[in-house]
């Protein structure tokens, strides 16, 4: 760390904001989230290594966030072990490591009296909903969360869970085909957030919200999601933007040439729109029944309208209805 930030935080006890503030004086974006991330992990503030799991978790740095969890859980303020315990379900969620039934049970078992922890505990049990696909459930926070947002004090815990709200309600709106009010969310969480990963998603998901629309600005997005990911490596969405993202609108649109994927199911996608459905349906064959997606690309290849049907009711068994358009539309052409 810069040998000021040592200083400074030996004589005065920093929120995580004003850290980030400081190093931003000095460093360029990249370079302050690498040394925020350094700082979470190494301070002895107890507010500190609260907050820095917030930080570790928007960003992605997951295996941090495990030491830090520790760290929180060996402390000897309750607080901090507590909200090691929230986190700790955070990443349970993630792995799927137990029934998000049994998360949110725990999740209300927890005793406090702390406002900040009662807005993150809120917020991991809409997650658990989403996890489900269960959108629905996020009005049951909107009705509460101008109380909830009302009793923190912290700038920087108010900014990042007002970003995971955004995120959210992105998610919420495009599922339910209200696009415009979709897109708002999503670029008001683009101006929030200086998270690479997040904003890479965020460009991943803006750019399908356009399979209806124009296969342009859906590129754009996703081009943009790939570059943010390869300057900051992250391996996870440059495989999901050229394996999967990129190859699905390309097949969608027709514009398959230069397009190449490693996806067995994208692959069949892209040999449906050069006219290749024989190719498609082998390598579909022992596949298609995992996902709507795939149902819908087998129902594609073999025209068929039960197949069809069935990826339209996957689709909204899961809350989907805007990917339920494809098999919607499919079926449409097919009775034209």
């Amino acid at each position: 760390m810069p040998e000021y930030m040592t200083s400074v935080s030996e004589s005065a006890e920093l929120t995580l904001g004003q850290v980030i503030l400081l190093l931003s004086q000095e460093h360029d974006e990249k370079a302050v989230i690498e040394l925020t991330r350094k700082y979470c992990l190494q301070s002895s503030s107890t507010i500190i290594q609260k907050q820095g799991m917030e930080f570790l978790y928007i960003n992605g740095f997951y295996e941090d966030l495990n030491l830090l969890i520790v760290k929180n859980q060996l402390s000897n303020n309750i607080s901090n072990k507590l909200w090691a315990e929230v986190y700790q379900i955070i990443l349970d969620l993630r792995s799927r490591k137990y029934t998000m039934g049994e998360l949110r049970q725990h999740l209300r078992g927890i005793k406090h009296s702390d406002p900040e922890l009662q807005c993150l505990i809120e917020l991991a049990i809409v997650d658990t909903y989403f996890y489900q696909m269960d959108f629905g459930k996020i009005g049951n926070f909107l009705d509460k969360q101008a109380d909830l947002f009302d009793a923190i004090q912290d700038t920087y815990l108010l900014s990042s869970f007002n970003l995971r709200i955004y995120q959210k309600l992105f998610i919420y709106y495009w599922k339910r085909n209200e696009l415009i009010m979709a897109r708002k969310y999503a670029f008001r969480a683009l101006n929030q957030t200086n998270s690479p990963s997040t904003k890479a998603s965020l460009h991943i998901h803006l750019g399908l919200t356009y399979t209806f629309d124009t296969y342009y600005q859906g590129m754009y997005h996703l081009k943009e999601g790939l570059k943010i990911a390869k300057q900051y490596d992250l391996k996870r969405y440059i495989r999901s933007i050229e394996n999967s993202n990129v190859p699905f609108l390309a097949a969608h649109f027709g514009r398959t040439e230069g397009i190449e994927t490693e996806d067995i199911s994208e692959l069949a996608h892209l040999e449906i729109a050069k006219g290749n459905n024989e190719k498609a349906i082998e390598l579909l064959e022992d596949i298609y029944t995992d996902s709507p997606f795939k149902m819908y690309y087998m129902g594609l290849a073999k025209q068929d309208k039960n197949l069809l049907s069935e990826s339209c009711k996957m689709f909204v068994e899961r809350s989907d209805y805007f990917f339920s358009r494809l098999p919607i539309t499919a079926i449409k052409n097919l009775q034209a």
